[in-house]
């Protein structure tokens, strides 16, 4: 048995080093030198990294093969191009399904973000989590090199290949036609990027703690926008206030929630320093009564 006084205590300056590393820096090495000198042992500082990060072991709220739902791998045509995602519905759905697409944050399309697509099907919705690694060989199952792959990634193409999934979807037999994206992190920048670029076509979107949009482009949003923010979150933080600004001036109709005593990633259960169960549960409640009342 492990003896809980043994266990790291987690701090903000160890959850800043690893965020630096895993959004900005890449460099694993510095990342690991840096965080021993700051734990005193490369075990501590190999255990802090696990707490830190996501477990996949944790990931698994919906099972893959849980019976409440159908999900299977999906390949669609983007401008001549071919994309890749997974697509998720109620077992029991019948009629058209408000759709949903659950964009990842910067390691592809991992088994977290798939568990999260099936949590969105089993709220009524056609859900879809596209890879946008799928054009670089698709997300592997190593998460840095799921980084690495990241930061090689064409954004202007990313962008068009999101706006291209929001038509495909629109049109799928499955689907109502109305379509809402969420996302988080890398995903959730790119939720407000694709909120931005497919115009009337995007309904609604609710970014988890995800890069603001230029304050130029804020008025061709014309979805209905839900932000949720973490409270220890400096570097997405920043960009708020003129974010706000230029919603506000715009017209859009919006709105932002900070979540107090949370981390950057509040919503992945499968970081044990990270996830604010209560924070998590209110944001998916309010994201999915947004979108009930926006596609249906």
């Amino acid at each position: 048995m492990t003896d809980k006084s043994d266990t790291p205590k987690i701090t903000q300056e160890m959850i800043n080093l690893y965020d630096d590393y895993t959004h900005i820096s890449l460099d694993r090495r510095a990342y690991m030198t840096k965080l021993t000198a700051l734990v005193g042992s490369t075990a501590a500082a190999a255990t802090v990294t696990d707490m830190i990060a996501g477990n996949k072991a944790h990931a698994q709220i919906v099972k893959f093969d849980d019976t409440r739902i159908k999900g299977q791998m999906v390949k669609y045509p983007v401008d001549g191009r071919e994309m890749a995602g997974y697509l998720a519905v109620p077992a029991n759905a019948t009629g058209k399904l408000p759709t949903v697409i659950v964009i990842h944050e910067n390691r592809g399309l991992t088994s977290h973000i798939q568990d999260v697509t099936r949590r969105m099907a089993l709220e009524g919705f056609l859900a879809f989590g596209p890879d946008f690694l799928h054009p670089y060989g698709g997300a592997p199952s190593d998460e840095d090199k799921g980084r690495e792959l990241h930061s090689k990634m064409d954004r202007p193409r990313a962008v068009a290949d999101a706006v291209s999934t929001v038509k495909f979807l629109a049109a799928h037999a499955s689907s109502n036609g109305k379509v809402g994206v969420t996302g988080f992190c890398w995903g959730g920048g790119m939720s407000n990027s694709l909120a931005i670029a497919a115009g009337g076509d995007l309904l609604a979107a609710a970014p988890y703690y995800g890069a603001v949009a230029a304050a130029a482009d804020v008025p061709k949003i014309k979805a209905r926008m839900m932000m949720h923010y973490a409270q220890n979150d400096d570097n997405i933080n920043k960009g708020i206030p003129a974010y706000e600004a230029a919603l506000k001036a715009a017209g859009t109709k919006y709105e932002i929630h900070t979540y107090e005593g949370t981390q950057h990633a509040f919503n992945n259960d499968g970081s044990a320093a990270r996830y604010n169960k209560a924070a998590a549960d209110l944001a998916w409640k309010r994201t999915v009564d947004m979108f009930k009342k926006e596609l249906a």
